[in-house]
């Protein structure tokens, strides 16, 4: 194959590329599902953004006049056991668990993109040993690593959930990507590649890279989704960040035996914050995987 007729296949595969991308991003743009996933999303990014001036009262601000109170003009969810406004609390909860969620599934997809890389494109006993570990790790639940892990590192910070949860998230996504990769690197792009003696870096990241996009942007709102609720649980159960946060797992770790006694709106409205922004993000991956397996 000579230099010419190498360049030849690059550039062909380089306009049929960008043409699929084209393509499927004016799919995701007019998929109503999605729309309306990114809509309830993008509202609650506005809200960790801005909720410091949103937010009409303080996290730790009481008010002992109006104790389990129920929703008013005043309290608009009420107040909880403490005096303090529910409203703001899910407001002000919103920045933690957001960052907290995004930044655990970007560490764990930009560990996993990577592992993936490595393990789909060198093969071998390279690819089979990590794999085996990787098999391993998978198959013990999430949450019982990242408490293991929490209480073997006896802390209790959101920097420390997110690194355990970013790397709990690892193996899954690094499978995924390695199985798109396997697929890839057999192709005459990557022959080009060779052919050109391209290094194996420029290979793996400019080459590869970009045509197993879709199955890591999938990848990554899946993750996103189960952060989300790993974080929330870990809160719940004390795991996750300090007592007193405004996380909304703590709001309804510590409201929720009030239930019994018909104060609900503490526990309610951090509740259906929870599975307001799961549900976006499961609506924006179910589109996406849907689009991109066309």
């Amino acid at each position: 194959m000579t230099e010419s007729t190498t360049s030849t296949i690059a550039n062909k595969s380089d306009l049929e590329r960008k043409q699929i991308r084209r393509e499927r991003i004016s799919l995701v743009l007019k998929d109503k599902t999605f729309l309306v996933g990114a809509f309830i999303l993008s509202f609650w990014i506005i809200l960790a953004i801005f909720g410091s001036i949103i937010a009409p009262h303080g996290a730790g601000d009481q008010d002992f006049n109006f104790v389990s109170h129920s929703p008013t003009s005043k309290f608009f969810f009420g107040t909880d056991a403490n005096g303090r406004d529910v409203f703001s609390r899910v407001i002000l909860g919103t920045r933690l668990i957001v960052v907290m969620a995004f930044s655990a599934t970007i560490l764990g997809t930009v560990l996993g993109t990577s592992l993936g890389l490595a393990t789909g494109y060198f093969k071998g006993k390279f690819d089979m040993i990590v794999m085996r570990l990787v098999e391993a790790i998978s198959a013990i639940p999430v949450l019982i690593i990242a408490l293991l892990a929490i209480a073997a590192l006896e802390g209790r910070s959101p920097t420390l959930t997110v690194i355990v949860i970013g790397f709990v998230f690892t193996p899954n996504i690094g499978r995924t990507v390695r199985a798109a990769v396997l697929g890839e690197s057999e192709l005459e792009y990557v022959a080009a590649a060779r052919l050109r003696t391209e290094r194996t870096r420029h290979i793996l990241f400019r080459e590869i890279l970009p045509n197993v996009l879709p199955p890591i942007i999938v990848e990554f709102t899946v993750r996103l989704g189960y952060a989300i609720f790993a974080i929330a649980t870990l809160s719940f159960l004390g795991a996750g960040v300090e007592y007193g946060s405004p996380n909304w797992g703590s709001q309804i770790a510590e409201n929720w035996g009030n239930i019994y006694s018909n104060v609900w709106w503490p526990t309610a409205f951090p509740a259906l914050a929870i599975a307001s922004l799961a549900v976006s993000i499961n609506l924006i991956s179910d589109s996406l995987l849907e689009i991109f397996e066309l």
